[in-house]
């Protein structure tokens, strides 16, 4: 309920106790006293709820956590997230729109508000962000949306374009409606950041981005497009044979090199961007094999890399990505923040344990712990690196053997989220912080929302909560991420931080430095091209352009820095 201006009407009366020079209102004296302030009931009444009103907004505005406790719009019926209190709407009068759609980069309209929570919410959650996105990315954003919806599934150039496709015609390119469909496949981290870099392709090229459903993508997220879906239709031709595509397949762009068949000839043309694709399909990022590419109408893609930084290395490319992000190092951010809502359901079980463990703390780490060995653990060794690598950084504070500290005024209160898929790290690194004091007389409390022992990515309920712990550990102030891993890739761009990373031991040895500061928030390429495309010959792509480096995780990796 808003708040509103409350207009006062005069009281009249025909009480004969009302006094020559009292006006229209009633005195606050029954007895009609006539020196001295006087007040009719209700103002008075009035004045007091204003007055308490006001006292209650301005002190729960002192300490957000302790206000947003109270927004349990993550929890309706059956714990799905469906509704929200009064409090939120109350919240809404100093929420601004720039708020809301973190500084433009969401459309302020067109979507069902209740059947996305989380989507204007964010900024409840999140610390405001320096990162603010640029004019020219904010226009393209509305443009391509507008696209989206004048030539996505339910449309009549969608339609036509889907009878041409079913009739296995060629592909020839539309004036102004041609097609990127992305292959949902790999684990969810993978997912994110491939669908990240699909949109990013889309935008580039000026096509309707269709998203494949898979298993589970319309149970995670949102709709990210307004008054349209971006998901594939259940009807779509080829959508029982997405799963088959593979390097050997005939569709693809490589192979088409390889048997010399033209792109104009093809009903449609398929890219491999897998971590598997051969020297063929790597031709993909090279600027006449992309003028090559953009004749096809629609584009099938599969890929569990977060290709985006071998895009900024296309000469076609480069003026445009100079334009959308000045800011290098912010594509993800953006583009993740814009793309990838939680639906309801993971809305509540980010809100929910958010407001319980980390609403009040004045200071939030996060640590992401994977673990890259066969054999089942713990291991001692990755313990040490996490104790080594959080203490000597100054994230978490050393302990003493004194069992009882000496009294600290207005002590710091400090707390740990760990993600992992075991919970022996946890528990230790909780227990410490329980049997000893902290040399610095901060409180230190450790939680873990899950530990489901092993990947279990085909499992809705497994993914929604890898989804929800992604996105906790983007809502922390400092983070330490495990090196190679894609789960810790889409925290850190999620939440505009950059990364302690933990480098992947080796021989069971804790790495020295156990981690170090990360260079950007970008995540990392695992498997680009080393090929120069102007030369036609094998180069080091980290050494072309000052902001694609290699990345501090994988040294053969490369990573977008400003």
């Amino acid at each position: 309920m808003d708040m509103k201006r409350i207009r006062r009407q005069p009281y009249t009366s025909s009480d004969p106790l009302k006094g020559e020079g009292d006006g229209d209102a009633l005195s606050f004296s029954s007895h009609g006293k006539k020196h001295g302030f006087q007040i009719s009931i209700p103002v008075f009444l009035l004045l007091v709820c204003f007055v308490g009103v006001t006292l209650f907004l301005v002190t729960s505005g002192v300490h957000r956590s302790d206000f947003i406790v109270t927004i349990a719009g993550a929890s309706g019926a059956g714990g799905e997230g469906g509704g929200e209190t009064d409090t939120v709407s109350k919240f809404r009068n100093s929420f601004t729109n720039q708020d809301k759609t973190l500084g433009g980069l969401l459309a302020a309209s067109g979507f069902d508000d209740q059947s996305c929570l989380s989507r204007y919410r964010t900024g409840l959650y999140r610390r405001n962000t320096p990162h603010k996105p640029s004019r020219h990315l904010v226009q393209r954003l509305r443009a391509h949306e507008s696209l989206q919806k004048r030539c996505g599934p339910g449309t009549r150039p969608y339609q036509k374009a889907v009878e041409q496709l079913r009739s296995g015609q060629s592909s020839k390119i539309d004036q102004d409606c041609n097609y990127l469909v992305w292959i949902s496949y790999s684990g969810l981290g993978n997912r994110i950041l491939t669908a990240a870099s699909a949109f990013l392709y889309s935008l580039l090229t000026n096509r309707v981005l269709l998203v494949d459903r898979g298993k589970d993508m319309d149970d995670l997220f949102c709709e990210p497009f307004p008054e349209t879906s971006w998901f594939l239709p259940f009807d779509f031709p080829l959508k029982d044979k997405l799963s088959n595509f593979s390097i050997t397949s005939e569709e693809s762009y490589g192979n088409m090199l390889k048997n010399k068949v033209g792109v104009d000839k093809a009903n449609f043309v398929y890219l491999h961007l897998d971590h598997d694709y051969n020297d063929n399909d790597k031709l993909f990022f090279c600027e006449e094999d992309q003028k090559t590419i953009q004749n096809a109408r629609w584009l099938i893609l599969r890929s569990d890399v977060y290709f985006v930084p071998s895009l900024f290395l296309n000469s076609l490319f480069e003026d445009e990505l100079n334009q959308l992000f000045p800011a290098k190092d912010m594509v993800f951010h953006h583009l993740g923040r814009y793309l990838f809502h939680p639906t309801n359901a993971v809305w509540g079980l980010i809100t929910r344990y958010y407001d319980s463990y980390m609403a009040k703390a004045d200071e939030r780490v996060g640590i992401q712990v994977r673990v890259f060995e066969v054999e089942r653990g713990p291991f001692q060794h990755v313990l040490d690196q996490i104790i080594s690598c959080t203490q000597s950084e100054g994230l978490l504070p050393q302990t003493v053997l004194d069992e009882i500290a000496p009294p600290a005024t207005n002590p710091k209160m400090k707390v740990v989220l760990f993600t992992s898929l075991g919970i022996e790290y946890y528990e230790h690194v909780r227990s410490m912080y329980w049997e000893k004091s902290t040399s610095s007389g901060e409180i230190v409390s450790v939680f873990q929302p899950s530990y489901e022992g092993y990947q279990q990515s085909g499992k809705k309920n497994h993914n929604r909560k890898a989804w929800a712990e992604m996105y906790l550990l983007s809502l922390t102030d400092k983070l330490v991420t495990s090196g190679w891993s894609t789960f810790g890739y889409v925290a850190q761009g999620l939440g505009g931080l950059k990364p302690w990373i933990m480098f992947r031991p080796e021989n069971r040895t804790v790495p020295n430095p156990p981690c170090q500061r990360d260079v950007s928030m970008e995540p990392c390429f695992h498997s680009p091209p080393y090929y120069d495309c102007m030369k036609k010959e094998g180069t080091d792509t980290g050494n072309l352009v000052p902001h694609v480096k290699h990345c501090n995780d994988i040294s053969w990796g490369l990573k977008i820095v400003d």
